[in-house]
């Protein structure tokens, strides 16, 4: 945790929660407060479920499973459990839930793993496994995922297996979400052009949820091989709008020439969640090219050779 005065975080609260300061500004804002912590930042991100952007919702959700912070259990099941919530708001949350791990949600994820939103149940299944397989687990082996992102991923990874058995379990319909999500962050952690390949096929599974969470897993690739699928996803105005959102996010990742002119094209989609998420990847792009972060990433490479 970021050590910092309670005056500013409680600064970097208000611009989060200030409705006139542009979205860009309050994503920034959240996430300083995701990477600060603590009692004051969670209350500040708690205190934004109540804005109209289901984008931002969404983020604040991710942020808060991201942290793992028990103190934020409370909310997240309030807007679990509000049906006046977007889907991809409710669905975040539950999402959340399981990132936590704390056993004590168990009994809220199996009361939500049966909601008529199905991509909310799903998540809660999908949750509650993860919940159930950390209780189950050594806290020494379930931290042995290999994750070279340092996100809390919805599952840990399948066991290491070839790139052609971890697609097939990836697009078997008929296996558990649980299993296909394994093989489809196992394929992630081995960062090749073959595997990120393997992964664009389920853009073209049958759960929206599946195909959400493969675009977000394109994104943390930052494979410029999965720009076509994502756009192919992105353009289609009958796609959920929860995969076109991830698509424009993973595309601002990716950060091409073509990524931006794609996500230029959809900032007056009549979906808003799809509007803002362009919005937002157009200044992901902005900074993956800038200067900065350019001179930050060899910084890495050098460090990492």
């Amino acid at each position: 945790m970021v050590q910092i005065e309670e005056n500013k975080v409680i600064a970097i609260g208000d611009v989060l929660n200030n409705r006139e300061r542009p979205l860009k500004e309050r994503f920034r804002a959240l996430f300083t407060l995701r990477n600060i912590g603590g009692d004051r930042a969670v209350e500040s991100i708690g205190r934004c479920f109540d804005d109209e952007s289901a984008l931002l919702k969404h983020e604040l959700a991710y942020c808060l499973g991201q942290m793992q912070d028990v103190r934020a259990i409370p909310v997240l099941t309030r807007v679990l459990a509000d049906v006046q919530q977007e889907p991809m708001v409710r669905h975040e949350a539950a999402e959340a839930l399981g990132a936590i791990g704390d056993s004590s949600v168990e009994e809220t994820l199996v009361a939500f793993s049966k909601d008529p939103v199905v991509e909310v149940a799903e998540t809660c299944e999908i949750a509650l496994e993860r919940v159930r397989w950390l209780k189950e687990k050594q806290a020494a082996e379930a931290l042995k995922d290999n994750n070279p992102y340092a996100s809390v991923d919805p599952t840990p990874p399948a066991a290491s297996k070839s790139v052609e058995e971890l697609q097939r379990i990836l697009m078997d319909e008929s296996d558990t979400l649980f299993n296909r999500y394994r093989a489809m962050f196992a394929l992630r952690n081995l960062r090749t052009e073959q595997a990120t390949l393997a992964l664009a096929t389920g853009l073209k599974g049958k759960s929206a949820l599946f195909r959400h969470e493969v675009a977000f897993v394109l994104g943390q690739l930052q494979e410029e091989c999965s720009v076509p699928f994502l756009i192919e996803n992105l353009r289609d105005p009958a796609e959920n709008e929860m995969v076109r959102h991830e698509c424009a996010e993973a595309l601002g990742a990716i950060a091409t020439d073509e990524c931006t002119k794609v996500l230029n094209e959809y900032l007056l989609d009549e979906k808003r969640v799809v509007k803002e998420s362009c919005e937002v990847a157009l200044d992901m792009c902005e900074y993956e090219n800038s200067p900065e972060f350019q001179y930050a990433d060899t910084l890495v490479k050098v460090n990492e050779a």
